[in-house]
């Protein structure tokens, strides 16, 4: 699993940096700074939710195609 939270995010939901930044209303600057490894708490917290977000819609996702496959038989 990578280390670094926000290459980490970046990687799971398939953005850049600057995607990032966009998303969370901030600079693509302050995103390259905590990739460096000073990320605010808050941040931190909204990261770790972003990641939870994406596995709970990828299983969401999962689940309806398993039902379709289920119906179609």
């Amino acid at each position: 699993m990578e280390s670094n939270l926000i290459k980490r995010v970046c990687k799971e939901l398939g953005l850049t940096q600057k995607e990032l930044a966009e998303r969370l209303g901030v600079k693509p600057s302050a995103v390259s700074n905590w990739s460096n490894g000073d990320i605010p708490n808050l941040a931190k917290i909204v990261l770790e939710q972003m990641i939870e977000i994406n596995k709970l819609q990828t299983k969401l996702q999962t689940i309806k195609e398993f039902k379709k496959l289920l119906n179609d038989l």
